[in-house]
C-alpha cells in the first residue's frame, strides 16, 4: 500500500562520473527527466545517502511503501539510472523492487530492477579503457581481457532468467530472523546478453586437476577486517555452457547498480552468485574456503534445507539452485471484487531451470484448486505467466492462493519452511480479496 507523507523524501544521488557513458552506456533523459548534463550536476554523497539538491528533493512526491510485516515501512529512493525503489539500507544501497512493477510485463525494467551490495566501496565509476577482465590460475594462458575484446572475440549468447537475492521476502519468516527484511520484490527477470564462461576458460586452457573456479568484482571493503566478496562455483559447472559473462541486460549496458560493465550470470542459482562489476576468474585446485562460501550463504545440510522454528542446523552447505515459486501480480492484499463479476486473474511462476509444468489456483484458501492457465515461454529459467478468469459468488472476504509445479515434479509447500537465515522462501503465496 502506497502511503503520502507531508515531510520530503531523502533522495540520495550517486558521484557516478561521465566515464560510465564511455562504451554506449546513458542516461535516458526521457525516463529520468534530466538532460546529461543536468544528471552529471545533480549527482553527489551517494553512499551517505544525503540531500545534495535540496530543492530537487522537495520538488519529489514524498512517498512510502508500508509491506505488511513489523517495521516493513519503506521510503520510495531515486538512485541515478533507476526510477524510485524501495530503500532497505544506504551503505552499501539494499533497493527492492516495488512488487506493482511486477504487474508491467515477463521482463523486469531495468531501471526497477532491484540491487543488493555486501562491501560498501562500490564503484562509481569504471573507464572502460582501462577495464580488464582477468582470468588466472591452474590455466595454461592467464588472460586479461578488455571489453572490446570479450564483445568480439567470442560468440555472442543471450539468455532470460531469473536472478532472486537469497533473502527474498524474508521479512515474512516467522519466527523472524536477522539480515535485510525485504518483501517480495528483491527479484528481476532480464535478458542477458554476453559470452559464455565455458568460452573464455577454453582459451585460457584450464589445465588437469582444476576443482572450482572464483569470482571477484571491483566492489571492495573499507576495513582490511572485513572479508572481500568473493563466490565459487565447481569447475563443471562453470564449463556448462549455462554461465554467462553478461556485459548487456534487456537490450542495454548493464545499470551500474546491477553490475556494469559486466556481471556473472548463473542461471537457476541464487543473486550471491551473481557476481556484480566481473573483474577476476581465478581456477584453482581446491574448494574454497572464503567467508562467503564457508561462512555465508549457507543453509541446513538436508533436502529441504530446512530446520524446526528457532534451531539450529547441525550441518550446513553453501546455498544453490532456487526453489519454485508463484505469485498473484494483479490484485492486492484487501482489494475489493465486485460479487458475480468476472475478473481476469494473472502473476508468474518460476523455478531453477526445469521450466512450470502447471499452476493451480485456489479461490477459497486452498479447499480446492483449478489448473490457470501457461502464459509465454521465454526459457526455462525465466517468469512463466499464468492466467485464469475469477468469479466471487459469495459477499465477504476470500483468501486466493496460487501454486506452481515444475517439470521435474518440484512442488510449493502449503506450509513454509524455517532456517536460520530466512533464505529460500517459497511457500504458497495468498492474497485476501473482499467481494462486495
Amino acid at each position: 500500500m502506497l502511503l503520502n507523507h507531508n515531510s520530503a523524501s531523502v533522495i540520495p544521488i550517486s558521484s557516478f562520473s561521465t566515464k560510465i557513458c564511455t562504451g554506449a552506456t546513458s542516461v535516458d533523459d526521457d525516463k529520468t527527466g534530466l538532460g546529461r548534463r543536468g544528471f552529471i550536476h545533480s549527482v553527489g554523497l551517494f553512499l551517505a545517502g544525503s540531500v545534495t539538491d535540496l530543492a530537487w528533493s522537495k520538488a519529489q512526491a514524498a512517498t512510502r511503501i508500508a509491506l505488511p510485516f513489523a517495521n516493513g515501512d519503506r521510503p520510495l529512493v531515486a538512485y541515478p539510472q533507476k526510477r524510485p525503489l524501495m530503500r532497505l539500507t544506504t551503505r552499501p544501497p539494499q533497493l527492492e523492487t516495488p512488487f506493482a512493477v511486477f504487474r508491467e510485463g515477463l521482463i523486469t525494467p531495468n531501471d526497477a530492477f532491484f540491487v543488493r551490495y555486501h562491501l560498501a566501496n562500490i564503484p562509481l565509476s569504471i573507464d572502460l579503457a582501462s577495464y580488464r577482465l582477468n582470468v588466472k590460475g591452474l590455466v595454461s594462458k592467464p588472460l586479461s581481457l578488455s571489453m572490446e575484446e570479450l564483445q568480439t572475440g567470442f560468440p555472442a549468447v543471450e539468455l532470460v532468467a531469473v536472478n532472486q537475492c537469497s533473502g527474498n521476502s524474508r521479512g515474512f519468516v516467522v519466527p523472524r530472523v536477522g539480515g535485510g527484511q525485504s518483501g517480495n520484490g528483491a527479484m528481476g527477470n532480464a535478458r542477458w546478453r554476453g559470452v559464455s564462461l565455458r568460452a573464455v576458460l577454453a582459451k585460457a586452457g584450464v589445465q588437469p586437476g582444476a576443482k572450482q573456479v572464483t569470482f571477484q568484482g571491483l566492489d571492495a571493503p573499507l576495513l582490511p577486517s572485513t572479508p572481500e566478496f568473493v563466490k565459487a562455483l565447481p569447475i563443471d559447472q562453470a564449463l556448462d555452457g549455462e554461465v554467462m559473462l553478461a556485459f548487456q541486460m534487456n537490450g542495454s549496458d548493464l545499470p551500474m547498480l546491477n553490475g556494469y560493465p559486466m556481471r556473472l550470470v548463473v542461471p537457476g542459482y541464487y543473486g550471491t552468485y551473481w557476481v556484480k562489476h566481473l573483474s577476476e576468474i581465478n581456477v584453482i585446485d581446491h574448494a574454497f574456503e572464503g567467508f562467503f562460501m564457508s561462512k555465508a550463504y549457507r543453509i541446513p545440510d538436508n533436502d529441504c534445507g530446512c530446520v524446526g522454528a528457532g534451531t539450529a542446523a547441525k550441518a550446513t552447505k553453501p546455498i544453490g539452485k532456487m526453489v519454485i515459486r508463484s505469485f498473484i501480480t494483479s490484485l492486492e492484499d484487501g482489494a475489493a471484487i465486485r460479487v458475480g463479476e468476472d475478473i481476469l486473474v494473472h502473476g508468474i511462476a518460476f523455478d531453477s531451470g526445469a521450466g512450470i509444468r502447471e499452476v493451480q489456483f485456489s479461490q477459497d484458501g486452498g479447499n480446492s484448486w483449478v489448473q490457470a492457465h501457461l502464459g509465454e515461454d521465454l526459457g526455462s529459467y525465466s517468469f512463466r505467466p499464468w492466467r485464469i478468469m475469477l468469479r466471487l459468488n459469495k459477499l465477504g472476504s476470500h483468501q486466493l492462493k496460487v501454486r506452481a509445479t515444475s517439470r521435474s515434479g518440484e512442488i510449493q509447500p502449503l506450509t513454509a519452511t524455517w532456517n536460520p537465515a530466512g533464505y529460500r522462501r517459497n511457500v504458497v503465496e495468498s492474497v485476501r480479496v473482499v467481494a462486495l
